[in-house]
């Protein structure tokens, strides 16, 4: 059984989380990124729930606001730190390595897809351990690595012997 607390929650949910997830969308580049800061809002209104709860479409925008703004933060650092980390290589290999072209072509990949072939070729882990990792099945982690390979080659310039063999695979 639900407490009241419970089900006042999940009526605010109910009623203000089109409103949130509009709001949300229209100021970030993913569908995606927007369901998950949308559903942060409500998370941290959850998390601050108490005797007189903030549950005003204007509060719950500002959240909104704030964590967008966390969100920007976050990926300008990531960006930084990634052409910093290209530079690096560009210092070390040089401006047509073939460090560089895969640091290109991983950098052009969704996330999703980088993290999956950061975690099969350098954590060398197993699909088992990939499916752990993603918390889904081994057959959904080896289509997701089939994928993350595909879209990998897709970024590769056609220039023979560039893949390695491994990741060809």
């Amino acid at each position: 059984m639900e407490s009241e607390r419970e089900l006042a929650f999940i009526a605010v949910h109910r009623d203000s989380y089109p409103r949130v997830y509009k709001f949300v969308r229209r100021r970030v580049e993913s569908a995606e990124l927007a369901e998950e800061l949308a559903a942060d809002v409500f998370r941290v209104v959850w998390q601050k729930w108490g005797d007189e709860p903030r549950t005003d479409i204007a509060w719950l925008l500002t959240v909104a606001r704030n964590l967008i703004g966390n969100a920007y933060r976050s990926r300008d650092r990531l960006l930084a730190l990634q052409a910093k980390l290209r530079a690096s290589a560009e210092l070390c290999s040089g401006a047509e390595s073939e460090d560089l072209v895969v640091h290109d072509a991983l950098a052009a990949l969704r996330d999703s897809e980088r993290d999956i072939l950061q975690m099969a070729y350098w954590d060398e882990l197993s699909t088992a351990e990939i499916a752990g990792v993603l918390g889904c099945g081994e057959s959904a982690a080896k289509v997701r690595l089939h994928r993350a390979r595909a879209a990998f080659r897709k970024q590769m310039p056609v220039t023979a012997g560039l893949v390695p063999q491994k990741m060809g695979a």
